[in-house]
């Protein structure tokens, strides 16, 4: 590295954008690494980069960011006059650069704009001056996602991109700048997608001042063990935040002065601005390995303005780069990060390498951001439900033949809302509570759109298949979270309708609230199917904006629908049957016969389980932490907050000492019933023919009137000897080892015990006794915060309200009906040899089937939609229409090497029989994101001190595709649409959808009120 020589002279809108074969005349094209201005060898480099980070919501709705209103007292934030003003300054020079990153933003903008001010913004684009970094429709959080949406959100903004600028539109550079820690899946996702590199900004402070004293603020990031190089991505830690150097943001947010060079002036200050600069420049060189280091030049929402902003870099450049000629080594230019990433590349350096991940994020000893795992409860819970919605309604429009403008003006909205939501503000619950209203109307709004997609996909599927032209009137039940809905409870006779969304058999147990004392279910080959009716919970009864006259759930086990396909059942009324009805019982354990769950009566809590002929000693129970409350003004003094979880000194607490319990038996179900008190209850049951226990937990209101803040947790507590590890997913994907008070590349000093342990658990958390060959996988609904703080323990955050309002944001004190916010959520337990069970139900939980409802006397129908059932370890992640009638289908291995004996095995699979009937024609493989052949994809390759790892293959023979493990494979299909052979008529209602689903839905979200499916 050269050191510094110091030296001091005297002197949203949802139109599509235009395509880029809209624009007549040639381009010349010189972007990417081919357009970087040039630096000086032998000199120290210094790559100013202008860039604004601007926020898809958070005090401000996306709207209100995007047209600059002004609201609660916040700063204008106008995001459309940024990308103004920035491609009329750029434009003046050719020198100058910018980097674009929010493409939902970008979207809203292009959209507005006449042919003359796109074909500036492609030309600038196109040389280079304007650089698109990121990608994505957002800059998405990286701990609370499913890689499911993460994916789906880059897919989405880098097709938008390609549309409106064309091949130098496509970003080479991931730019996640502030995200609140930084996921393994995420940067092997960037990866699979052809990104050369990666920037971000926030690590733990501990971390961050271990890599500047050893110089290792740039890695190889090893993402994910079983994808070999095919995950390894080139990693950049900023050095000052993203924001601008210290004393030089020049912008209309800003209060620094600008440089004054009239030396007639007193106020003249180039010399001391001079001397500042290169002062910062000598400490930030001593962090870094090469003679190029990168300069962030910008802010939140800043270049509003650009004029005052370039005009003040001009002078820096000038008058830093002046002093060459006495001798500095010290070269400023506008870059952007892929000439930096470049000239960092020419070096040909060796790199040290990475393979954890960067969580938790601690800014300071008691300040660690593990509270935002479990934020929001109900929005985090609500935004999965619209993931499962989403992929539906994109594999039925495929199913279907639907045309392509059909289901694009259903999709896009969707798309559109679930993208956004992916934002590090959104499915973080770190947005002020306007902002999360109106996340929640997008999604609202979306899946009602896209239900309209579902309902005539559905219809044209049923018209083929049966050869009648019947058609079924299809709703959905927003409030069967609250055992609300008015189909099943007012009609006497109804059908239900269930799709399975796994390209796999798949049952599960359809619960329905009814208000009648006898019902027959028929399935739609005639047969009648075994039903209980089971006691709504009382804590639900008692709800006060529960408008429902069911005290009863009416259950029937939907068994193995074929994949992608639909299978109706009807439920009629009667008078006197035999159905099963559920019985109050004085005993202290449930079964089904495979699985046995123990209670002790004395505490009603659970002692005891029997599963997979394991006996374990197991309790659970319902605890809360109280929220530390300080005055923030330093580290000492941190409160607990909507980012930050800070339990008081005093520890985890009872919620009650003896637990009211009810139990319930009957042949499909068994429930035990607990009450903790009037805001803690629990609903623990087992299923017949299933193999785990599933814990339904509600809690809420949250009680504040004490003035303390409380987070509530569901702690499972075994007899396991873990030895201080356990594990926790990467966003759903790779199972991610996790030492207690520990951390893999430094010694943590310990200052927050508990909250220091919390990492974020996307879909499952695990303990293991090696010495047992046993194992505990708890599985959830929804991100959540967890960890094990003793061995044999996990806990999980299901729900917090805490009062302080930080300087971050307002508190997280959510209301609803007058009352803080009722949260409902499911944990679903599993004990054994339990990798692979673990694997596949959360895959079932993510993509549970969908249950619509028909009123009136129709009859049960099948639609059958894939010929064949894909392999268990194989999951179709993503079948949907894309460009110009093609398909993009996405299959994955869902094991990790050496997981199982046989499921972790390699697999082939043949895409022209899984797709029967379709008429598949042909298909070429794309990147992961589907918008780039794979075969036109290059990634720089970087030099490492370990061993090279092997690059992943991609075999494929004609449509015959082999997957190795955690392998996700990409292809651009084009097919005809076909159907199979009509079979048994089937006569229905007419065709529309939901009924008052929309009223009912955006009432739901505007209420906060969890919106649980109850699918297993």
């Amino acid at each position: 590295m050269h050191r510094v020589i110091v030296l001091v002279a005297a002197a949203t809108t949802l139109c599509a954008p235009v395509p880029s074969e809209d624009f007549d005349g040639p381009r010349r094209t010189s972007c990417g690494y081919a357009a970087c201005n040039q630096s000086i060898p032998g000199m120290v480099n210094v790559h100013l980069i202008p860039h604004s980070h601007d926020d898809v919501g958070y005090r401000k709705t996306v709207d209100q960011y995007y047209y600059g209103i002004v609201t609660n007292n916040t700063a204008k934030g106008g995001v459309q006059y940024i990308i103004d003003t920035v491609a009329s300054e750029v434009a003046k020079d050719p020198k100058k650069r910018f980097v674009q990153v929010e493409t939902e933003f970008l979207r809203r903008w292009w959209k507005e704009q006449g042919d003359d001010a796109r074909r500036l913004y492609r030309r600038l684009v196109d040389e280079g001056q304007i650089e698109i970094i990121g990608g994505g429709a957002v800059m998405n959080d990286e701990a609370d996602t499913h890689y499911q949406s993460t994916i789906d959100q880059f897919s989405l903004g880098l097709r938008l991109l390609d549309e409106m600028l064309g091949e130098c539109g496509r970003p080479r550079i991931g730019w996640q700048i502030d995200p609140f820690g930084h996921s393994k899946e995420t940067a092997s996702i960037m990866a699979q997608m052809g990104f050369d590199a990666l920037f971000f900004a926030r690590l733990d402070y501990q971390d961050k001042q271990r890599r500047k004293d050893m110089q290792t603020m740039e890695m190889v990031w090893r993402a994910n063990k079983n994808l070999g190089s095919s995950a390894d991505l080139f990693t950049s830690i900023l050095y000052n935040h993203y924001n601008f150097a210290p004393g030089f943001c020049n912008d209309i947010t800003c209060s620094e002065d600008p440089f004054i060079d009239n030396k007639r002036s007193p106020d003249y200050n180039v010399d001391e601005k001079v001397s500042k600069f290169l002062e910062f420049i000598n400490e930030v060189a001593e962090a870094y390995t090469t003679d190029h280091i990168m300069l962030t030049m910008g802010q939140d929402f800043t270049y509003q303005s650009a004029h005052m902003n370039y005009k003040n870099m001009d002078k820096l450049i000038k008058y830093v780069n002046a002093l060459q000629q006495n001798h500095s080594n010290i070269n400023v230019f506008y870059s952007t990060p892929s000439c930096y990433v470049k000239a960092l590349h020419d070096a040909n350096r060796t790199w040290t390498t990475k393979s954890d991940d960067f969580f938790p994020y601690g800014s300071d000893p008691h300040s660690y951001w593990t509270g935002y795992h479990t934020s929001r409860p109900t929005d985090k819970r609500y935004e999965r439900v619209g993931n499962n919605f989403l992929q539906a309604c994109k594999q039925l429009s495929v199913l279907s033949g639907t045309s392509e403008e059909e289901s694009k003006r259903g999709l896009d909205y969707l798309r559109d809302a679930m993208a956004i939501l992916q934002h590090h503000d959104a499915i973080t619950g770190t947005d002020t509570q306007n902002v999360a209203d109106d996340y929640m109307r997008m999604l609202s709004q979306g899946m009602d759109q896209c239900g309209s997609v579902i309902s005539s996909a559905i219809n044209k599927l049923l018209s083929e298949q049966s050869g009648t032209g019947a058609s079924l009137a299809l709703e959905s039940c927003p409030l069967l979270n609250i055992s609300q809905c008015r189909t099943s409870e007012r009609s006497p006779q109804f059908l239900v309708s269930v799709y399975n969304p796994l390209a796999r058999p798949a049952s599960l147990y359809v619960r329905l609230p009814v208000a009648g004392r006898s019902y027959v279910v028929m399935d739609h080959a005639g047969t009648t199917v075994p039903s209980q009716l089971v006691p709504v919970p009382q804590s639900v009864l008692d709800l006060p904006y529960r408008n429902s006259s069911a005290n009863q759930e009416l259950v029937f086990r939907a068994a193995h629908i074929p994949p992608l396909s639909l299978r109706s059942y009807k439920v009629s009324s009667a008078q006197s049957t035999s159905q099963g009805h559920s019985v109050a019982s004085s005993d202290h354990t449930i079964t089904n016969g495979n699985v046995t769950v123990e209670l002790n009566m004395d505490s009603g809590i659970v002692e005891k389980i029997y599963m997979n002929n394991i006996d374990l000693h197991l309790s659970q129970s319902m605890l809360h932490y109280n929220a530390f409350l300080g005055n923030d003004a330093e580290s000492a003094n941190t409160s607990s907050g909507a980012y930050i979880f800070r339990p008081t000194e005093a520890g985890v607490q009872k919620i009650t000492d003896k637990v009211n319990v009810t139990i319930y038996k009957g042949d499909l179900i068994q429930e035990i019933h607990q009450v903790f008190n009037s805001w803690v209850s629990q609903v623990i049951r087992i299923y017949k023919e299933e193999n785990f226990i599933e814990f339904e937990w509600m809690v809420g209101p949250i009680p504040v009137d004490d003035g303390v803040g409380k987070e509530v947790i569901s702690r499972f507590t075994t007899d396991l000897d873990s030895k201080g590890v356990f594990y926790t997913d990467a966003n759903g994907r790779e199972m991610q080892k996790r030492q207690r008070n520990s951390r893999p590349t430094w010694a943590w000093n310990i200052s927050e015990p508990v909250a220091g342990n919390y990492y974020p658990v996307t879909s499952r958390i695990a303990i293991r006794d090696e010495a047992r060959g046993l194992e505990l996988i708890v599985l959830n609904d929804r991100s959540q915060g967890g960890s094990s703080l003793r061995d044999g323990q996990v806990e999980l955050m299901v729900h917090r309200r805490v009062l302080k309002l930080q300087h971050y944001a307002e508190a997280l004190n959510e209301t609803a009906f007058g009352a803080g916010v009722v949260a409902r959520g499911r944990h679903v337990v599993v004990v054994g040899n339990t990798a692979t069970r673990g694997r596949l139900l959360s895959n079932q939980l993510l993509l549970a089937p969908l249950v619509f409802l028909s009123p009136g006397d129709g009859n049960p129908v099948q639609v059958k939609g894939l010929k064949n059932s894909l392999p268990e370890n194989v999951h179709l992640l993503t079948l949907e229409p894309w460009r110009n009638g093609t398909i993009l289908l996405r299959v994955e291995h869902v094991m990790e090497k050496d997981e199982d004996s046989e499921m972790s095995q390699n697999v082939t699979v043949d895409l022209k029989e899984m797709l029967a009937p379709m008429a598949v024609r042909s298909l070429y493989e794309t990147t992961l994101d589907g918008n780039q052949k794979l075969s036109s994809m290059e990634r720089l390759e970087w030099r490492t001190a370990d061993s090279a790892r092997p690059h992943l293959g991609h075999g494929a023979n004609n449509f015959s595709v082999s997957l190795s493990p955690m392998q996700i494979r990409t292809f651009v299909v084009t097919a005809d649409h076909g159907t199979f052979p009509p079979t048994a008529p089937a006569s229905g209602g007419h065709s529309t959808f939901l009924g008052n689903c929309s009223l009912l839905l955006f009432c739901l979200c505007a209420a906060l009120i969890l919106n649980v499916a109850k699918l297993v």
